[in-house]
């Protein structure tokens, strides 16, 4: 029985990924794999190439693994796109401090709403081309 779901995104530069989801949305660096060396480090350093990253928010954790390293494991991976057709729904805390937060730095894909089944949502694409889903519940009047 599945304990946790865990996605890994294939990305051109896990750097940025990692960057991205840090500094626009608060996440923390969690763990990650050096190009070169393929050394396991926990503190984030901007001018170490990575092949790979995992970033964590509360209960949310994401990886970022690069094309090259994907492909060295399974070569289809070479040519597929990124982006693909995934949508990461992502609940928060404080939806609408972090909208005016990223609002500007980002594509929006939906604009906020307050959708039927009570939740306060917007769609952004991150760096890579996913959607991500920010989502906070409504609450009750």
């Amino acid at each position: 029985m599945p304990t946790s779901l865990k996605p890994n995104l294939m990305t051109e530069d896990v750097n940025r990924s990692v960057e991205f989801y840090r500094d626009l949305l608060g996440f923390r660096f969690a763990a990650a794999v050096a190009v070169e060396s393929r050394e396991i480090v926990t503190d984030y350093q901007a001018e170490l190439p990575l092949q790979w990253a995992m970033v964590q928010r509360g209960d949310a954790e994401i990886m970022f693994q690069s094309r090259a390293s994907l492909a060295e494991d399974a070569p289809h991976f070479a040519e597929q796109p990124l982006g693909a057709s995934l949508v990461l729904y992502l609940e928060v805390e404080g939806l609408e401090e972090l909208f005016a937060a990223v609002k500007d730095r980002v594509e929006i894909v939906l604009d906020l709403r307050t959708t039927f089944y009570g939740m306060r949502e917007v769609w952004i694409r991150d760096c890579n081309g996913y959607v991500l889903t920010l989502a906070e519940a409504v609450m009750a009047q």
